[in-house]
């Protein structure tokens, strides 16, 4: 598709100027092509997903809408932290991957690595790999999903110079790895791109071994829809069958000047075709296809119609989301929500430059927001900004040069805050909530939640749509007591409320308002209004009037939501703040300036380890810490470290510095400076 001279520069999947400039990927983008292999023509759809870890979202959507993936890791370098999340993202969904080996040229040329050596080193590279996915699934380790590269699931060359190799291509080609060695040596790096094109050996290898939909759907749809695998539509989906109803599963949304919202998505079942009507979960009405395309890259190109298996590009679907489940069946099981690894750890408050812009910059932003999943916005009502919280300074500065560019809104950004969560530490006595008219009372305790719990809500295991039997079951497994179990009620983001109640006039009627009140505290913790996590509420009793009337929202929603909030401060109400984890690579002489950059930002070391006279450093650092790190590490390690980060969790402030953030945070959202005491929120 590309001609020959310009494959390796063109960049034609990273198609927008911004990751031209900057050399990387950001968003993912799609491809449909054919490939002839054995004499038959095969459609691969391909997607092309940043590295990036702040653009990580884009990997985990592209997941949902693929089979397989070939995983591209760095000779050089090895195995990266973005290796091991992007692996785990893949065999979470039953992706199946295959390895190439890029950049092979630099070992000999820059490394000057003799070819024997250079077997040794490609040997580890493949051995790391194996152990990742061994770790991850050791199932899918065991039913073959190991890379090996005498089978042919690994491949190895230089995307720059357009050549690869693998052991069915040197069968196909009689170019040898001694072959190979000589050519790199001698820089014909042309001669080898005639021999052994890389297109040829990477699309050969993903035809003969990663599964078509046919194979991959029996196995795929099990673990991402949890509606009846022996209903029609679980069958039709189970066999791609592309005369069955509709089932569509959006994983992005992205804005055709011209043509409005395109939602681009993985089809299980059915076939699209211009003007027909669908539903869209979570709403009621119909929705009427536009056109169906499939994207080349940049471009979109409109076709009659699409069977099951493919990504398609639909326009006309106004109220779909990333994440939705579009379909012709009424009332159809959705499929289970994509779950993002890491969470917005900074956060932007934008403003608009010129006030006439400010409704556009609300809708803009409503807009940004749905193109991006990863990305949350929310107003602050007291100040009336507009805050952007994303993956890190990088995904929040992009997000906001598009705005100016393709939204041609002006704004100015603050400088990036970072995100706190607030969480208790003890367990206490149940507090009394009184309803503003003193006729309705809740006692509500509240503890720090068990953080295998916790874990499980994260990833997914335990939610509120799970059938009880099975939610209570996977609680007790994790060491909860069964009527605490039981009596679940909510669970928001991760934090859980539990009714231990035992037969209350009209509680059932006032559950949702109770709730109300739970979500609003852990939206904002009487701390810092930051969002709350871990945290346990139970309520324990209540006295509720028999007059409807008397238990409205105004009155039991401030009930529910002092006691807990009253609940939090007597329990040590503290701060979590973010952490990542950090990687660096850098020459020995120069690891003094590493690891002193590193403990200047209040980091933990966490290992060390040497490969060749390189240092391999691993830490974790606070977000709150890490703003102008890149800077300051070039000219504490003369620019020669090479550094990558991942998210890694959350952690309790040090006491020392606690009164101070919390401080800064009051008085940069407004509120008194004084910090809150349990008797704010009790009314006498």
């Amino acid at each position: 598709m590309i001609s020959k001279e310009l494959a390796g520069r063109q960049l034609f999947m990273d198609s927008d100027e911004e990751e031209q400039e900057r050399g990387i990927t950001i968003d993912s983008s799609n491809v449909s092509m054919v490939h002839n292999f054995d004499n038959e023509d095969y459609l691969i759809n391909l997607i092309d997903t940043p590295g990036h870890v702040d653009f990580g979202g884009d990997v985990t959507r592209a997941m949902r809408a693929v089979d397989g993936a070939v995983v591209v890791v760095d000779a050089v370098e090895g195995t990266m932290p973005q290796t091991e999340t992007v692996l785990r993202q893949a065999l979470r969904e039953h992706v199946r991957p295959v390895l190439f080996v890029n950049k092979v040229d630099r070992l000999i040329n820059e490394l000057q690595v003799d070819s024997q050596e250079m077997q040794i080193r490609l040997g580890k590279v493949i051995d790391h790999v194996n152990k990742l996915i061994k770790n991850m699934n050791p199932e899918k380790y065991k039913e073959g999903w190991r890379v090996d590269a005498a089978a042919g699931t690994v491949a190895f060359g230089s995307a720059l110079y357009n050549w690869a190799i693998s052991v069915p291509m040197m069968k196909k080609t009689g170019v040898s790895f001694r072959d190979v060695y000589d050519y790199c040596k001698a820089g014909d790096m042309k001669s080898l791109a005639e021999k052994c094109p890389l297109h040829e050996a990477v699309l050969d290898m993903v035809i003969h071994f990663l599964p078509n939909p046919l194979e991959a759907q029996k196995d795929r749809v099990k673990v991402i829809w949890h509606g009846d695998e022996n209903s029609e539509i679980g069958t039709s989906m189970t066999h791609a069958n592309a005369d069955g109803d509709l089932a569509f599963m959006v994983t992005d949304i992205s804005v055709d000047p011209h043509a409005g919202e395109v939602a681009t998505g993985r089809l299980f079942s059915g076939s699209f075709s211009r003007g027909m009507e669908v539903f869209t979960s979570g709403t009621a009405k119909k929705s009427r296809v536009q056109q169906v395309s499939i994207f080349m890259g940049p471009e979109r190109l409109e076709v009659d119609k699409i069977p099951a298996g493919n990504i398609a590009a639909v326009t006309g679907l106004k109220d779909a989301i990333v994440g939705s489940t579009v379909t012709t069946l009424e009332g159809m099981e959705p499929f289970e929500s994509i779950r993002h690894v890491s969470e917005p750890v900074v956060t932007v408050a934008v403003e608009a430059k010129h006030t006439k812009d400010l409704p556009k910059l609300i809708e803009v932003l409503r807009q940004v927001a749905k193109e991006d999943p990863t990305l949350q916005i929310t107003l602050d009502e007291e100040t009336g900004e507009h805050l952007m919280a994303g993956m890190g300074e990088l995904h929040l500065e992009v997000i906001a040069h598009r705005i100016e560019r393709d939204k041609n809104v002006e704004i100015t950004t603050s400088k990036p805050i970072v995100v706190y969560r607030e969480t208790i530490k003890k367990k206490i006595e149940p507090v009394e909530g009184k309803s503003p008219n003193r006729h309705n009372r809740f006692y509500i305790y509240v503890e720090p939640l068990d953080l295998e719990i916790v874990s499980a809500i994260k990833a997914g295991d335990i939610h509120m749509n799970l059938p009880e039997l099975e939610r209570r079951q996977k609680l007790i497994d994790l060491g909860m007591n069964k009527e605490e179990a039981k009596g679940i009620v909510g669970i928001f983001n991760s934090n859980i409320f539990i009714d231990m109640t035992k037969g209350i006039q009209y509680l059932n009627e006032t559950m949702e308002l109770i709730l109300d009140g739970f979500e609003e505290v852990m939206r904002a913790g009487p701390l810092t209004r930051e969002p709350v996590a871990n945290v346990k509420c139970v309520l324990v009793d209540a006295k509720l009037h028999e007059d409807a009337i008397h238990r409205g929202p105004a009155q039991v929603i401030p009930a529910s939501r002092q006691a807990i909030q009253a609940g939090m401060l007597m329990a040590d109400d503290t701060l979590l703040e973010p952490y990542q984890k950090v990687f660096v690579q850098v020459p020995q002489l120069l690891m003094g300036g590493a690891t002193k950059e590193l403990q200047g930002r209040r980091g933990i070391i966490l290992n060390m380890s040497t490969e060749g006279d390189l240092a391999i450093i691993e830490a974790r650092v606070p977000v709150a810490e890490m703003f102008g790190f890149a800077g300051e590490i070039r000219s504490a390690t003369e620019g020669r470290a090479m550094w990558s980060t991942e998210f890694g969790g959350f952690d309790i402030v040090p006491t020392s510095i606690q009164n101070d953030i919390v401080g800064q945070i009051r008085e940069r959202k407004g509120l008194k400076k004084e910090l809150p005491k349990a008797s704010d929120f009790l009314s006498m």
